[in-house]
């Protein structure tokens, strides 16, 4: 059985057609069973005693946060998600409140460092919004910030970032290098190492929606000032962090580097589908080793409303992307397509003539 049949055979049957796992994908059954089970085990001997049981599970968990970080010695900790995660570490952090990101950096990213007092700057991109590294090298030499951040794989656009080639600049420089992988992990290649890398579950990665993790090395762990004590929150739905666990631990079983191949594959695929739609553009190269695509309307189209006729007239999920995700970067909304390992062809034909319905 194919990685794209065993996936889809261990969930329960689509209503419809999924193509927004960039939002929020399937959970296996056994995801929402070992969350449920949890519950039951609460009911039967207590929140706390079945939340003291629970640990062994939990720290399989973390260790594998740190393994697809490539971040041996990291600590783990558990967080309400991705945006929770680089708020707990912004605000606990005691240096020079001086940040490089990326030009088209994550909206509510850019909205949670200001809060934090963070002086964000912006690193040198091409004209697809991709890192280019040495230039950057070049400005991180000049003028080193406190921090460099870099979000692997945007929320408004499916082009990876050159992230092995970055953490290299940045160990050179003794530069901290904080990864946003909440669209990266379970996805793309994670695993270079850096100081710093949070993400969520219910992206790529296909665990409970409302948890995430923030892995940091001992070193910088040490010397972060949380508003209160302890980093990770104690009262937290401990059912979706097991749940959580679970799959980092399916993701791994299946192969990282097997389901990065398929999700570069239905990339590839989807954007093979859509290259010809009637007024839509598709913004990435088709051979972008990755399953976001994103379409730019050209005849007026409005991607919100595009997006809602096709959930009740097709049973199809998109998202619609406006420009707050990359205030610094869009121009404009775009609808974003984003099927997980068990995409099918037949998905995204019956999608485009769906497309071509609503928005004509």
């Amino acid at each position: 059985m194919s990685l794209s049949e065993q996936w889809r055979a261990a969930r329960v049957p689509v209503a419809g057609v999924h193509l927004d796992s960039a939002a929020c994908s399937r959970q296996s059954n056994a995801v929402i069973e070992v969350a449920a089970a949890h519950a039951r085990h609460e009911a039967e001997v207590g929140g706390y005693v079945a939340g003291e049981a629970a640990a062994p599970a939990l720290d399989a968990g973390r260790a594998a946060v740190r393994a697809l970080a490539g971040m041996a010695e990291a600590e783990v900790v558990f967080t309400t998600g991705s945006n929770h995660a680089l708020d707990l570490l912004l605000s606990s952090w005691q240096g020079p409140r001086t940040l490089a990101c990326l030009h088209g950096e994550y909206g509510p990213n850019l909205t949670i460092m200001a809060a934090n007092g963070f002086e964000a700057r912006l690193l040198p991109v091409d004209e697809s919004g991709r890192l280019r590294v040495d230039a950057a090298a070049a400005v991180l030499r000049a003028d080193p910030p406190a921090l460099v951040h870099l979000t692997v794989l945007g929320s408004h656009r499916g082009i990876v970032q050159p992230l092995a080639e970055l953490a290299q600049v940045c160990r050179d420089l003794g530069l901290p290098l904080v990864v946003d992988a909440a669209q990266g992990l379970g996805h793309v290649d994670c695993a270079v190492g850096p100081d710093v890398l949070y993400t969520s579950s219910r992206k790529w990665l296909a665990g409970p929606r409302g948890v995430g993790a923030l892995a940091v090395r001992p070193e910088l762990y040490a010397q972060l000032v949380p508003r209160w004590a302890p980093m990770e929150l104690h009262e937290a739905n401990i059912g979706s962090r097991l749940g959580f666990s679970l799959a980092l631990g399916e993701h791994l079983a299946d192969g990282p580097a097997n389901t990065q191949a398929r999700l570069a594959e239905i990339g590839a695929l989807t954007r093979g589908v859509l290259a010809d739609i009637a007024g839509w553009q598709v913004v990435e190269p088709a051979a972008e080793p990755s399953a976001i695509t994103t379409l730019r309307p050209l005849d007026g189209a409005e991607p919100a409303v595009v997006r809602a006729r096709l959930i009740a007239e097709h049973g199809i999920i998109t998202t619609a992307c406006e420009v707050g995700r990359a205030p610094h970067e869009m121009d404009g909304p775009v609808l974003r397509v984003s099927p997980h390992v068990d995409g099918s062809a037949a998905d995204l034909e019956q999608f485009a003539a769906a497309l071509v319905a609503v928005s004509s």
